[in-house]
């Protein structure tokens, strides 16, 4: 799939080469029909999921920082970018100017800015009319239209400027921006210009990137037709030709480019798909102070080797090379001054390393190694015995294995003599991973320079004579040092790094190549594999497989490294594959260190050793477990049969040994428990970057890894970066870490310095709410919303951000791609909207039929939208028991349901005014009262039948504001986590602890009583079950003054009783042997039939224990109408609100002060 870009190339090189005639630029009325062409249908894509959720999540804080916004458009086209803002975004915007040449377009954005009603325009609060220019944005010296109106206008300063389009005909596009940062007002200086370049990256000679984005996944779909194809070629080729003849033979080559280069999709016969990716660059007031810098740090004129096909891409803002720690320091000063990021270049495989528009650190300077015995360290006061190594931050692991061989010692490195530090500091898997653990497992001490204060801090066990001058220990030294072995790029810059240091060994090495006939021999030499090398081989051995296509046929070829400080025992049967398994084997080398980097199969045999190295690849790699069972087997050939390039393969490398035995938590490397690391790594021409071969290995590469991390344990994080495709395999990639990882960021680097390195969550310290606000048509939903996002955003005690979005509009940008339906009138106009309503419920019915998980789909999106907001309220809610249903794709976040109701009287009444409401129907309402008729109990209801906002406001006050309270944030702080209890992989939530903490029985009670969404006074008892609710359950009883109704297990209680069958509890189930279930029983004459309980339990998990809690209350005559029940913990992941649902109990009201998202 060729990208607009190769395709425009593609174009103009057809003109030059058939054509003699003169160019004639576009007519407004042909430059409107391309665009329309190219944003209409698919390519609105790229806007919905791209352009609009970054400039919303981008100008976020700027706008709540002031009162009044003014912004500045270049060529926003027939629509403002700004009019689909979030609506709290859009009131702020008071002044609004725009530079539009093409005279359509301008009519058309000044006809829909000053729209006659303010509920219609996009932007309604404008205190003036718009200033729409009919003219280009123009640089100073070519402002020559010699009018005072014309110079003023550029004398005019704004809060935002937008380049909306790739910055058409602009060159060079620095200066224009340049010039756009002239115009910024001066103070407070978090103005920003912001572009969207399409294609490529922006070459902008020195400029500094404030923030940036990419969408790499861009597509535009055009109809394979004649007259479209002729319109969208001239678009994109940006011309005309003048002779008409000329023109029409033109027209017929193009349109052959365009098939030629164009993809065909099964699933779009009619259409030519074309990549389309978009890039994001926000600049401020502070983009010109590189020369601050490079005025104390030396740069880099000529750029040294790159590895890394991705990061040749980029055109760094500048490489500076520090050639001591102090110019490492003011490297960090200076971007915590100017609010920049920075990379850090090591050895030059990491596709980030350098980034375009941003300032890179070559390492390379620090090439340093020493090693040294423990008695020869200064200031060593431990007791250990051995030797360290301490490399520096520019060496390459090749150096450090050749510089240790010397003193006949080693450190584990990965297997390329090439990588740097970053493999270091994330992981490192070599063949002494299952001897000696993982390369940072063996790190322990550093020196990094802080990205929070720009002090050098010795970390760990740093020899004296490396401890650079007035470096300190930081006060969380162990968090820091914990943290740099696994994800040790993300919180400062390395400046050396201590290693302990083994015995060199020796290794001997054998290899296989086994020809594989179809599916299910491949499938059996994969299990044999599996067998051999996860149940025979020893600590010391570790075997490597490669798995790809070669000469016609599927081929899995397998070495064995055995490493000894001895003699070989390969004499020794199990290390022998037996009954010729694998065929005849090459011959035994005998290697040392540096001679193992010569030996592997990628450079010794595979395809002939990859084109002498003449290539190019991209990689990811995932944790697998049990290779051979027939879903991970199947799936893996699949894998190497659907590569686009003969070069593609797939790499395993061997697990298990010392790797699992380390603690998941005792290191930032949460991926512990895995046999085998699978790396995709698609491989094509180095002739061929930047072209479709290139972009197909690349796709090649995350579907497979998408297909595979539903089996996988974990991701190796050192090769992900910024790229938002790597932000789903990022959530797997430090396994139960991620958590105190996100934490840790927060606090060492606050300002997000080191922005391009393997993505963490911005900052897990405050749990999100959403809240679902659901409801009938014209009941007042999108209102009472947004009146409730003031109320979060003016709360006083604590900082919240909160932000209304709906729902529906997810699938009115799909229907109106698809049928060609104005979004903009969609989004905003009640007739309008209701014309389209029946095809609109029609278009999303047969979507969901289409892809059943679109609802999940939709919501995921918002929330993945909103990460710079502490409260979401979405509306447009379409699913029953929404809560139930969704809350377990988020189990970080509190998820409530908030149900707006009024009378049909009233929503009558709304129906006929102008107000803007969402579209989530819900049929189950009586069509005279508004009474509620649903199956199922939503977290709160708020009857809307009064006008004005003072009922919302009350309502949000008392209903909605505790759930942001610092006291649930107090309690949540006393439930102690507990990895691995009762067993592996369980991050246990010790809930009862609270009970154990000063304070906290009785602060946990209080807030039970107080969250109670009903009335106290009319309930008659509280019902609890064995320890877990009887702690809890007591307290409140006694708070609240009502009898306390015990349920225990059977034979505990004296007769006669009601008794049921209860299963084990999550917990118990993992930590016991016995019996899955067992009986519960209560008094049977303890509370009057009808009577209303409040059932009462520490954590909400499966279920199924409050299941039987309720089926217990049911046989002792209580109704489901007559209970709720209140939980102190709730664990959505398990879904337990769901199985109640599903097994009759959906009416029951359930709360819960906590939510956790482990176990």
């Amino acid at each position: 799939m060729a990208t607009l870009e190769s395709l425009k190339q593609t174009l103009r090189q057809k003109t030059v080469a058939t054509a003699s005639s003169s160019k004639q630029p576009l007519s407004d009325t042909q430059y409107s029909a391309g665009f329309d062409t190219l944003v209409h249908g698919s390519g609105w894509m790229t806007y919905q999921d791209f352009i609009i959720p970054q400039l919303s999540q981008l100008l976020a804080p700027l706008f709540s920082s002031r009162n009044h916004i003014s912004v500045l458009e270049i060529g926003p086209g027939p629509k403002s970018l700004f009019g689909y803002l979030p609506g709290h975004l859009r009131r702020k915007i008071v002044r609004y100017t725009a530079f539009e040449p093409n005279g359509l377009f301008a009519t058309r954005l000044e006809g829909g800015i000053c729209s006659s009603s303010k509920t219609q325009s996009p932007l309604p609060c404008l205190e003036s009319w718009p200033h729409i220019h009919q003219f280009p944005f123009c640089l100073k010296d070519d402002i020559g239209c010699g009018t005072d109106t014309v110079t003023s206008e550029y004398d005019e300063k704004y809060d935002v400027i937008l380049f909306c389009h790739s910055m058409y005909g602009m060159k060079p596009k620095s200066k224009f921006i340049e010039r756009a940062l002239e115009m910024l007002v001066e103070q407070p200086q978090d103005s920003m210009v912001v572009v969207f370049h399409r294609d490529g990256t922006l070459h902008l000679n020195g400029l500094v990137c404030h923030q940036t984005a990419s969408f790499p996944t861009g597509v535009v779909r055009v109809v394979n037709d004649d007259e479209v194809l002729d319109c969208f070629a001239s678009f994109i080729a940006g011309f005309v030709m003048q002779d008409m003849d000329v023109d029409k033979a033109i027209r017929v080559e193009w349109r052959k480019v365009c098939r030629a280069l164009g993809r065909c999709e099964e699933a779009y016969p009619d259409h030519l798909l074309f990549s389309s990716p978009n890039f994001m660059a926000a600049f401020t007031q502070h983009a010109t102070t590189l020369p601050e810098l490079t005025a104390e740090v030396p740069s880099v004129k000529e750029h040294r080797t790159i590895k890394n096909r991705e990061a040749r891409l980029h055109r760094a803002a500048a490489i500076v090379r520090p050639t001591k720690v102090l110019h490492i320091q003011q490297c960090v000063r200076w971007a915590l001054k100017h609010g920049f990021g920075l990379t850090v270049f090591g050895g030059g495989h990491s596709g980030h390393c350098l980034w375009s528009n941003v300032v890179s650190i070559d390492m390379s300077a620090f090439d340093q190694i020493h090693t040294f015995t423990v008695g020869e360290v200064g200031g060593e006061s431990n007791s250990d015995t051995g030797t360290l190594v301490v490399a520096e931050a520019g060496c390459k692991s090749g150096d450090i294995v050749r510089k240790t061989m010397a003193a006949g010692l080693t450190v584990p490195l990965g297997a390329r003599p090439s990588v740097g530090a970053g493999l270091w500091l994330q992981g490192g898997i070599g063949h002494l991973a299952r001897l000696h653990g993982l390369t940072c497992d063996s790190i322990v001490g550093a020196v990094v320079v802080s990205v929070d204060s720009s002090q050098v801090l010795c970390i760990g066990r740093v020899p004296s004579q490396h401890q650079p001058a007035g470096a300190i220990r930081p006060v969380n030294e162990l968090d820091l040092l914990w943290a740099i072995k696994g994800a040790g790029t993300n919180f400062g810059i390395v400046v050396s790094v201590t290693f302990k240091a083994y015995a060199a060994p020796t290794y001997w090495v054998r290899d296989w190549v086994v020809p594989l006939s179809d599916n299910n021999e491949a499938r059996l030499k994969l299990s044999d594999f599996d067998k051999f090398a996860t149940r025979k081989l020893p600590q010391n051995c570790s075997v490597d497989a490669y798995l790809y296509w070669d000469v016609g046929q599927l081929h899995l070829g397998v070495t064995i490294f055995e490493s000894s400080t001895t003699r070989p025992s390969f004499a020794t049967p199990n290390l022998t594959p037996g009954g010729g398994l694998w065929g005849s084997e090459a011959d035994i080398k005998t290697v040392n260190g540096v001679g193992m980097f010569e030996t592997e199969m990628y450079v010794s045999g595979m395809h002939g050793g990859h084109g002498n190295g003449k290539t190019s690849s991209f990689k990811r790699c995932l944790f697998l477990n049990r290779i051979g069972e027939a879903n991970v087997a199947d799936r893996l050939v699949t894998a190497v049969k659907t590569r686009p390039s003969p070069l593609c393969y797939l790499h395993l490398l061997q697990g298990g040994g010392a790797v699992g035995d380390v603690a998941a938590d005792a290191t930032a490397f949460g991926c512990r428990d895995w046999e085998f690391a699978c790396v995709i790594t698609g491989v094509w021409p180095r002739d061929q970057d930047g072209t479709e071969a290139a972009q197909a290995a690349v796709r090649w590469v995350y579907s497979i890894a998408e297909d595979l991390l539903s089996l996988s344990s974990g991701v190796y994080g050192a090769d992900l970066g910024p790229d938002p495709r790597d932000a789903t395999l990022a959530a797997k990639a430090f396994g139960q870490n991620r958590p105190r990882l996100a934490r840790l960021k927060n606090s060492l680097d606050p300002c997000n310095v080191l922005a391009y390195a393997c993505p963490l969550p911005k900052t897990l310290t405050e749990q999100k709410l959403i809240i679902l606000v659901t409801g009938e048509s014209c009941a007042g939903k999108d209102y009472c919303a947004d009146v409730w996002v003031s109320v979060f955003n003016k709360c006083t005690h604590k900082n919240l951000t909160a932000r209304a979005v709906s729902i529906s509009d997810a699938i009115k940008r799909e229907y109106a791609a698809d049928t060609g339906a104005d979004l903009s009138r969609l989004l905003c106009e009640r007739t309008y909207k209701e014309q389209h309503r029946p095809a609109l419920t029609e278009f999303f019915q047969r979507q969901v039929q289409q892809r059943p998980r679109l609802p999940e789909e939709h919501f995921l999106h918002m929330v993945s939208g909103a990460v710079d907001v502490s409260v979401l309220l979405i509306t447009g809610m379409r699913d029953e028991a929404p809560v139930a249903a969704l809350s377990h794709l988020v189990p970080d976040s509190r998820l409530l349901e908030v149900h707006v109701r009024a009378s049909e009287r009233t929503r009558r009444t709304r129906r006929g005014c102008d107000v803007s409401d969402g579209d989530g129907d819900n049929k189950k309402y009586s069509n005279n009262s508004g009474s509620m008729a649903l199956d199922y109990r939503p977290s709160l209801i708020f009857d809307n039948d009064t006008t004005g906002n003072e009922a919302p406001i009350r309502f949000a006050e008392q209903h909605l504001l505790p759930f942001v309270h610092e006291d649930l944030q107090r309690l949540a702080n006393m439930v102690r986590q507990l990895p691995g209890f009762p067993s592996p992989g369980i991050e246990f939530h010790h809930v009862l602890g609270i009970a154990q903490q000063p304070g906290g029985l009785t602060l946990c009670t209080a807030l039970l009583q107080t969250h109670f969404t009903g009335d106290w006074a009319k309930v008659d008892a509280v019902a609890c079950c064995e320890v877990g609710g009887l702690v809890y359950a007591t307290a409140l009883a006694s708070r609240v003054d009502l009898p306390l109704v015990l349920i225990r297990e059977a034979g505990k209680l004296p007769p006669p009783t009601v008794s049921v069958i209860k299963p084990l509890s999550h917990i118990s189930s993992l930590a016991s042997n016995s019996s899955k279930e067992k009986r519960i029983e209560m008094e049977r004459d303890v509370v009057a039939k009808g009577a209303s309980v409040v059932v009462v339990d520490d954590v909400l998990s499966t279920g199924a224990t409050l299941c039987a809690v309720l089926q217990l209350l049911n046989e002792a005559g209580i109704g489901a109408e007559d209970i709720n029940i209140m939980v102190v913990a709730e664990f959505p992941v398990h879904r337990g609100r769901e199985f109640l649902r599903q097994r009759g109990f959906g009416r029951i009201s359930v709360q819960s002060l906590l939510v956790f998202g482990g176990a």
